[in-house]
């Protein structure tokens, strides 16, 4: 990958929805050129897809929750388990691997604290192997980006 890749990228990040003309003028290129790399990009995973960011808010999902998750077993079996339901689970925006105290850290969009308790009566209880629950609400935002610099 070159600066001319990277440039790309960033162009991406910032507007996805950039024709292949104003992408190829702002990284200096020529269109063929330009689509080709963005092609390769593409084919190589570097880029993994192009997505509409939205205001969770305007969404009716105010709320961001942070929950930390601890298993109870760590085997291959209990692990892909809990895996699986919460690739499964809709409200689920991120879960990490995490070192430290808890194994998991998901983040959770939801309408207001009744909407909370539902999705953890009806969606995280239900899985089986969890040792703990933490969570925390987040009242503010003071950086969030998609894209790297």
């Amino acid at each position: 990958m070159d600066d001319t890749d990277l440039k790309i990228i960033k162009e991406l990040q910032n507007d996805g929805r950039l024709t292949n003309q104003e992408l190829s003028e702002r990284v200096n290129l020529s269109p063929s050129p330009c689509l080709r790399r963005v092609r390769s990009l593409e084919e190589r995973g570097v880029i993994k897809g192009y997505t509409a960011l939205v205001n969770q808010k305007e969404l009716g999902l105010p709320v961001t929750v942070f929950i930390r998750i601890s298993l109870q077993n760590h085997d291959l079996e209990h692990v892909q388990i809990f895996e699986d339901a919460i690739r499964g689970i809709g409200e689920i925006l991120d879960c990490y691997l995490m070192t430290g105290k808890a194994d998991y850290l998901l983040r959770v969009a939801v309408a207001d604290l009744e909407a909370y308790e539902k999705f953890m009566r009806e969606k995280i209880h239900h899985i089986p192997g969890i040792a703990s629950i933490d969570t925390s609400f987040a009242y503010g935002v003071v950086k969030q980006t998609h894209t790297f610099s």
